[in-house]
């Protein structure tokens, strides 16, 4: 499986760090060297001035790059400010001189076209579309929309009564009543038992003597 090494580009920034430091490297080390670079021969001294140019060739890209970015931002707040002010004047100007175009293009301005009246078969397209487009989102006209309302059975109204509120200085001071325990009292007496009453019963006589009349048998 192979694998591919993405390597960043180093910024300006570090390329001119390293290039001051080969300078002053070859300086300070190699003050008499002679080096054949790229089938050129160099001594210190010239290689020293062509790293030298290299150097400000990048410090002047930094300078200008850094205007230009200056330059940009100077000139987006100015258009931001003056941009409309340009468009509202080009819609004067085109009103004034309309009708002549010779005079509009002393301003480098061209007369509005013409907006051409559609046809027939353009309106009735646009008209098929605007209807198809009210009944796929349900779009309705005032006079419809009226015409619609709703209705309710069996609607309980169930009333909120919100209690007053009593203020606190309304309410009287009502000292505390402290129970007193009550004495017990004495079990009533249970009433005296009614006195048996022996009934008497009158003792009943039997005979075996017969009726008047009755002839023994």
């Amino acid at each position: 499986m192979s694998s591919t090494t993405t390597t960043s580009q180093p910024s300006k920034a570090t390329v001119l760090a390293q290039l001051q430091a080969l300078v002053s490297g070859l300086q300070k080390q190699l003050p008499n060297g002679t080096f054949t670079l790229v089938s050129t021969d160099f001594t210190t001294v010239t290689l020293v001035q062509a790293l030298q140019g290299l150097i400000s060739a990048l410090t002047a890209v930094d300078t200008v790059q850094a205007s230009v970015k200056a330059a940009l931002v100077a000139y987006s707040t100015e258009t931001t400010k003056m941009g409309p002010v340009v468009s509202a004047l080009k819609r004067v100007i085109r009103a004034m001189y309309a009708n002549a175009p010779d005079t509009l293009a002393l301003f480098g301005l061209k007369p509005a076209k013409a907006r051409a009246p559609r046809t027939a078969a353009q309106l009735a397209t646009s008209a098929a579309k605007a209807k198809a487009t009210r009944t796929a989102r349900g779009t309705t006209s005032k006079k419809q929309k009226a015409s619609v309302s709703g209705n309710v059975t069996g609607v309980t109204i169930t009333p909120i009564v919100t209690p007053a509120l009593v203020p606190a200085d309304a309410v009287p001071n009502v000292a505390p009543v402290t129970a007193q325990p009550t004495a017990p009292q004495p079990a009533a007496a249970a009433p005296a038992a009614a006195p048996a009453i022996a009934a008497a019963q009158p003792a009943v006589a039997t005979s075996n003597v017969p009726p008047p009349g009755h002839v023994g048998q």
